[in-house]
């Protein structure tokens, strides 16, 4: 395998490589005499030359030093060049190296043997010092792509790692904020009278723009609403926390539904009057351009009286206890989209086992696996069905399961889903004035 042929030394003298991405060479030959050659000739181009006739050792110094570029000799007793060369490429490292094979094999089987074995390039002996320059310096191109490239791979997974910090962090916070915004509705199922009123809230997200929600001012009246912000996420979340403070149950001095009558207890407004305040609170908030729609009650427990606003919101329902379904309201404005709104008021009368249901556009514009929106009357089927195997919270759960085993893509929600039921005159004892 041409062992004693002489390396021919170009006489010129080949100034050091202009490329930075090959700087160590590590020259592999059992002939002396060409190491020295070669050694002499790597080193008047500018390179840091490392030099061992035998493969093993060139693994030694591979662990140890690294070389950018490694020159070896295929023919070669213990260990030939092909060998050195597998097993160089099986060895851990950071970076890429270069891996040319001398030789004076041109048979194509060898080359595409050499090359199986991973080498890059081929000289052939003997070997001449402007060609050995330029496939250096193509090896030199080689590095610096890699090299680049994997400082690019770098950049980017250490911003990947950043943005999962990141991530996690407002996935933490997100958590936290859905945990504040359950709390926002404490009470999910409630005995008041001789009625029940029972809550349901599933944001599309994290946190939503839904709210839902109830409070007592006496033994049998109740404030019941649904609410609607307008967009999803974090920034609805928040309006809808501000709007519970408005309609708090816990603090009653805070809430725009009452007034305090005679510094003694506390009446429930009318609810278009309400509607008007919530609007004007919206409307008066620096930099909320959020509005709102609703549908609020208030309801005289005892006699089955209703009074209701409907500023926006999808139209109230009620299964009346002989099956029959009738919608209540007309419409009317969003709250928190122009100033000085004027509100219309509806009323109606409950009758024992009739059910009250108040609910988002999360049921009725749901796409169904036909391919359209479930609507009013197939939400009021849906009701029908769910309101004949369960009563109470057992109910809006039920029907909250069928609408998404119908829908189009049963594992996302397209848009917060949320009801509150007011089951009238179902209890055969009526329940002790909490207060």
């Amino acid at each position: 395998m041409c062992k004693g042929i002489a390396v021919q030394p170009d006489p010129v003298n080949i100034p050091a490589t202009q490329t930075g991405a090959v700087r160590v060479v590590l020259i592999v030959d059992d002939s002396r005499l060409q190491l020295r050659i070669m050694t002499a000739m790597l080193s008047r181009m500018g390179f840091e030359v490392l030099s061992t006739d035998s493969g093993v050792k060139a693994l030694e110094i591979c662990a140890e030093q690294k070389p950018d570029l490694v020159l070896s000799d295929w023919m070669m007793p213990e260990m030939d060049g092909l060998e050195l060369c597998r097993r160089f490429r099986e060895m851990q490292s950071d970076s890429y190296g270069y891996f040319i094979l001398l030789t004076s094999k041109s048979e194509k089987g060898d080359v595409a043997e050499g090359l199986d074995a991973g080498a890059d390039d081929f000289l052939t002996k003997p070997v001449n010092s402007h060609e050995l320059r330029a496939r250096i310096n193509a090896g030199a191109r080689v590095l610096s792509m890699e090299r680049q490239l994997s400082d690019k791979n770098r950049q980017v997974s250490e911003a990947l790692n950043e943005l999962q910090e990141i991530h996690e962090a407002i996935d933490k916070d997100l958590r936290q904020a859905r945990t504040i915004q359950q709390s926002l509705v404490p009470e999910r199922v409630c005995e008041i009278a001789t009625s029940r009123v029972s809550l349901l809230l599933r944001p599309c997200g994290h946190v939503g723009g839904d709210l839902v929600g109830m409070f007592r001012p006496g033994y049998d009246r109740l404030g019941l609403y649904n609410i609607d912000v307008s967009g999803h996420g974090i920034t609805s979340a928040m309006v809808t926390a501000r709007v519970a403070g408005y309609l708090s149950s816990n603090f009653p001095d805070q809430n725009v539904a009452l007034e305090k009558r005679f510094d003694r207890f506390y009446a429930m407004r009318e609810p278009a009057e309400t509607a008007c305040l919530l609007n004007q609170r919206l409307v008066a908030d620096p930099g909320v351009e959020e509005y709102l729609t609703m549908a609020y009650i208030a309801a005289d427990l005892q006699t089955g009286r209703v009074r209701m606003v409907q500023a926006g919101h999808s139209p109230p329902m009620v299964l009346r206890a002989n099956g029959d379904v009738e919608f209540f309201g007309n419409g009317g404005l969003p709250i928190g989209l122009v100033d000085h709104v004027d509100y219309d008021q509806h009323e109606f009368q409950m009758h024992s086992g009739d059910m009250l249901l108040l609910y988002s556009d999360g049921f009725t514009e749901a796409v169904m696996k036909n391919g359209e929106m479930l609507g009013e009357d197939g939400l009021a089927q849906l009701f029908k069905e769910a309101s004949k195997c369960g009563q109470g919270p057992d109910l809006v759960e039920d029907m909250f399961w069928r609408l998404t085993s119908e829908m189009e893509d049963s594992t996302k929600l397209g848009d917060d889903v949320s009801a509150a039921l007011l089951e009238f005159d179902i209890l055969d004892e009526p329940v002790e004035n909490p207060t």
